[in-house]
């Protein structure tokens, strides 16, 4: 059984249970989206003792989690799964109950962690030429460019601070964004 060193935050028991399935792993469940203060002093102190890494369920509930504990604690690191891979496979809602052993494993080997304080690389007439903010696609290439980069899926109006906030470089933007590019063509 693979070790996890930092505390995995996670929305809620099935999340943890699904990790323990796999992983030696301590986790803090939000219960959801009540985030209290308490809560995010403790994931303060986790953070500072042995590292935090989030991994919330890929809907807005998840992403207003993250924006809550960044802001708190900047240097938490991020782990994403896309809506498929949190699909359930009969009915229900999505979460990271349903990821497999792979998802999870890929996902927390590839954690993040963001800097708020950086400025993006990434000039946004970029954006506008690889059809990111609006057109046939848009929002289609938005999310593979969030799985391939490993930032979660976001918006046009949020997609360059989330660039500048990873530290994405021009070199992988463009490299990725020709990926998709190929992608794209071949459907």
């Amino acid at each position: 059984m693979e070790h996890i060193k930092e505390v995995v935050v996670v929305e809620g028991r099935a999340d943890t249970t699904r990790l323990k399935q796999w992983f030696d792993v301590d986790t803090l469940e939000t219960n959801g989206s009540a985030l209290t203060e308490d809560m995010l002093t403790q994931i303060e102190t986790l953070n500072a003792t042995r590292g935090v890494i989030v991994l919330t369920d890929p809907d807005f509930s998840g992403e207003q989690i993250r924006k809550k504990i960044t802001e708190r604690v900047p240097s938490v690191k991020h782990a994403f799964i896309t809506k498929k891979e949190a699909r359930p496979k009969h009915q229900g809602s999505l979460g990271v109950e349903h990821a497999s052993r792979e998802v999870l494993q890929s996902a927390l080997m590839e954690v993040m962690t963001p800097d708020r304080h950086k400025e993006t690389q990434i000039p946004d007439e970029w954006l506008w030429e690889e059809g990111l903010l609006a057109g046939n696609g848009a929002k289609w290439r938005r999310q593979r460019l969030g799985e391939k980069l490993h930032i979660g899926y976001t918006n046009g109006k949020q997609l360059k601070k989330r660039l500048a906030m990873f530290q994405i470089t021009p070199e992988e933007f463009k490299q990725t964004m020709k990926e998709i590019g190929e992608e794209w063509h071949g459907k």
